[in-house]
């Protein structure tokens, strides 16, 4: 039997494949192209290294010293940021501003800290996503999934918005700290000014800069103004990817609404360039008022469009199936779904708004899923037909209902490693044919993770 299940193992690879690469995985290899490390010249004196690390960081050189804008995650890849800037000048560093608290912003830090009397800024409520981040606790082994840390590089192609990075700047050298963390924290407590305004003005090396508090992808943003250059940096309210409205590793309720507001605000500026925390810098005024419109037009669209449905009564499975981006927006290559996914956000707006109840009142108490798959397994005559079934969709490449009846299989005996097989061949096959880098990181970490006895 174990033979036999290897063989059909095979097939599923081979017909799915058909010895060639996926088209999703032709893109995502394509999108690496954005994610080369490069530090890109924006103005006479603004910098950015895009493509080293898991997020950007800027540099703003002035009068007597230079700023940065967001840290980093990596401190062996910082580093390396840090000696590059310094062939563009030598003057100290005398601020750094932090558009949010997440860790790929933050967590890097250490390197840029040696000049005396650095500045950190950062919005008064920072850290409010806490979860990401925070010691122990729920969210660890979904971060990993999620991050695709883990996996070994031919299985992380990017992550969509960024490059694949690992601790120590390399696979071999990525190590967990002891506390199961991949980074340590960055330490709220080296913040040294706390924006507590909407808009606080701030003048550092002869440089004025305006800090813009916002909210989306979390509710401690900081949008930053230099308007004598008319540079927007929009932090993680901005990338060239639909925009995780939701992120499976698990959050609170991003609200959706308000990160429409923010960029509404940021089109008012009429930026000439804008360089964000994630993907390379768009230059030009026509280009950035694009592309900061057709994001905030769908976002728009998918949250009138989620909300249209639910006043219809549909159910977050049918409100997937319901809502969809319209044609000129869906063929605008910094709309797709490499990093977000639309139904994603749509689950999530449901969710925010009426909770995780559907309308079905069988829905109230439903069976364990122990209980459901006993009788299935009634139903069909045994557990062996529900295997039987579960090998037959794989061969014949409908992997989403190989992996579901896998997990019938896996309620009933979670230590049988011919049904975890199973499950992580199928996780493996549907990794293939997603464009998303995290939904394919995850499906690739759990499917790693199964095999282990």
């Amino acid at each position: 039997m174990k033979k036999l299940f290897v063989v059909l193992v095979s097939l599923c690879i081979v017909t799915t494949t058909f010895g060639q690469k996926t088209k999703e995985t032709i893109l995502l290899e394509k999108r690496s192209e954005e994610f080369r490390d490069e530090i890109i010249k924006i103005s006479d004196n603004v910098y950015v290294a895009s493509g080293y690390d898991a997020s950007n960081i800027t540099m703003i050189e002035g009068e007597d010293g230079i700023i940065l804008i967001d840290a980093g995650m990596i401190p062996a890849i910082t580093s390396q940021i840090y000696k590059d800037f310094r062939r563009i000048t030598q003057k100290p560093i005398k601020g750094i501003i932090i558009t949010h608290g997440h860790g790929d912003h933050t967590n890097g830090i250490s390197p840029f800290l040696g000049d005396e009397g650095v500045q950190i800024w950062a919005a008064e409520n920072f850290g409010s996503e806490n979860n990401f981040s925070k010691e122990g606790g729920f969210i660890n082994p979904r971060q990993h999934h999620q991050s695709g840390m883990k996996l070994s590089p031919d299985k992380r192609i990017n992550n969509g918005i960024a490059p694949s990075v690992y601790p120590g700047g390399s696979f071999k050298k990525s190590q967990l700290s002891s506390n199961g963390h991949l980074f340590i924290p960055f330490d709220k407590n080296k913040i040294t000014n706390f924006v507590t305004k909407q808009v606080e003005t701030i003048t550092i090396a002869g440089i004025t800069l305006e800090l813009h508090r916002a909210d989306g992808e979390t509710s401690d943003h900081l949008v930053v103004w230099y308007p004598a250059k008319g540079i927007l940096f929009p932090g993680d309210l901005y990338y060239k990817s639909f925009p995780n409205l939701y992120a499976i590793r698990g959050t609170a309720y991003r609200d959706v609404n308000k990160w429409i507001e923010s960029l509404d605000m940021m089109l008012t500026f009429d930026a000439k360039t804008m360089a964000q925390g994630h993907t390379r810098p768009i230059v030009g005024a026509s280009n950035v008022k694009t592309a900061l419109t057709n994001y905030r037009d769908a976002i728009a669209h998918v949250f009138n469009t989620t909300i249209e449905g639910m006043n219809k009564g549909l159910t977050p499975d049918e409100l997937v199936e319901y809502v969809s981006l319209p044609e000129h927006l869906k063929n605008d290559p910094n709309l797709v779904q490499y990093y977000g996914r639309i139904e994603w956000a749509v689950r999530n707006i449901y969710n925010g708004y009426l909770g995780w109840f559907d309308g079905n009142p069988t829905n109230l108490r439903p069976l364990s899923p122990k209980q459901e798959a006993e009788e299935m397994a009634e139903l069909l005559g045994g557990v062996e037909e529900i295997e039987k079934i579960a090998r037959k969709a794989l061969k014949e490449k409908k992997c989403q209902w190989a992996a579901e009846l896998s997990d019938r299989l896996l309620a009933i005996d979670n230590t049988n490693m011919s049904y975890r097989e199973l499950k992580a061949t199928a996780l493996e096959q549907l990794a293939l044919h997603v464009e998303t880098a995290i939904a394919r990181n995850y499906y690739n970490s759990v499917a790693q993770d199964l095999r282990k006895e």
